[in-house]
């Protein structure tokens, strides 16, 4: 069989493409190594609780294009993200707004708080920030800085907040009003019938492979295709012959309790250095579902070995510099166009992934003329 596009990955990036190319009059056949679509932002019922199974995922933009792309495939709830930051007991509202500052400095004011976080950047004498470190504490002081980011972040990347590079945090926003909205995004929620509902609204009408490793497929012969859309990862693509790119993966302990309520928050962040487990998030928070159980899941931050789910690009210097030499290599394969996070080793949060898709999208029709 021929097909003008395969599509390697049927989560976000992959199912946007296909079902666009397919609307645009293409054939496309998608599949995926995993025996499920969606990607990690997949969703399954369980005690009938739409269960993150790769982690949260909470969608968020002020992009019209983008929220008016996606309600063509979902009914979105009105969910707002609010999460609670627990420091060896202590709780904090997230993100950092006058809720956060009056529990941490009992502060009542806006200019309170603000004296008290200047008081404390004017006492570290930071000129240009060296690292990670140095930047938060120069944007925030030591309070926050040592309760709210330092454990959670080292715990996040596997190394000392001394030893990341500044950019990382390139701004910490602070919000001098009690506003617990995390995103603050002009439109946010979550599909109400699950995201892995909307993946199958997508790829409606498309021809989709699960359990079908790349690789094989091509090796098989079988089938040919005009050009390849592909997601995985691109030091993966090439053999990795220049070498092996760095990522960070999740581990989920996912539990299912016999009782109705575990924290009362979707999302706890725990950002002390000696709890293992970054956040523990409940997933029935979600959505309105009634039950009578409740289904939590602990996440620990790894670094990625082969076999895991590479999640999060590590975006320093010695990893870029060795992703453009990968890039490089698609001078010489025009029927190859990589997308998503693993194919362009760049983190995206789910409508920037939309908004890049429709971008290839645009490029393949603009060639075509």
């Amino acid at each position: 069989m021929f097909y003008d596009y395969l599509v390697v990955g049927a989560g976000l990036t992959g199912a946007v493409f296909a079902r666009e190319m397919t609307d645009a009059g293409k054939r496309c056949l998608v599949i995926d190594k995993r025996g499920h679509i969606a990607g990690n932002i997949y969703t399954e019922k369980v005690e009938g609780i739409d269960v993150h199974r790769y982690g949260a995922h909470i969608f968020h933009t002020n992009s019209d294009r983008v929220w008016q792309y996606v309600c063509r495939f979902a009914e979105f709830n009105s969910f707002i993200n609010s999460p609670i930051a627990d420091y060896k007991g202590e709780r904090y509202n997230l993100p950092f707004n006058m809720n956060t500052f009056e529990q941490m400095w009992g502060v009542k004011t806006p200019e309170q708080a603000k004296a008290k976080i200047a008081e404390q950047i004017a006492d570290l004498n930071i000129d240009e920030p060296k690292n990670l470190e140095e930047q938060a504490l120069k944007m925030v002081g030591k309070d926050i800085y040592i309760k709210l980011i330092k454990g959670y972040t080292e715990k996040q990347w596997g190394r000392d907040c001394k030893e990341l590079p500044s950019f990382i945090i390139k701004r910490l926003p602070l919000r001098f009003e009690y506003d617990n909205n995390y995103f603050n995004a002009k439109y946010q929620g979550i599909p109400i019938d699950g995201y892995t509902a909307m993946a199958e609204n997508m790829l409606s009408g498309i021809e989709v492979r699960l359990n079908t490793d790349y690789f094989d497929l091509v090796a098989d012969g079988k089938d040919s295709f005009g050009k390849i859309l592909y997601t995985g990862k691109i030091d993966e693509f090439f053999g990795y012959s220049e070498g092996r790119l760095e990522y960070r993966t999740v581990l989920l302990e996912e539990k299912t309790l016999d009782i109705n309520d575990f924290q009362g928050n979707a999302v706890v962040n725990y950002t002390d250095r000696e709890t293992p487990y970054t956040r523990i998030i409940e997933h029935k928070h979600f959505t309105s579902v009634k039950s009578d159980k409740t289904v939590i899941s602990y996440e620990y931050p790894l670094e990625w070995t082969e076999g895991a789910e590479a999640y999060y690009p590590i975006n320093d210097d010695k990893n870029g510099a060795l992703y453009e030499k990968y890039r490089a290599k698609l001078k010489d394969r025009p029927e190859i166009i990589m997308g998503g996070r693993l194919g362009e080793y760049r983190y995206y949060d789910m409508d920037r992934v939309i908004e890049r898709a429709l971008e290839l999208v645009g490029e393949e029709k603009n060639a075509a003329v």
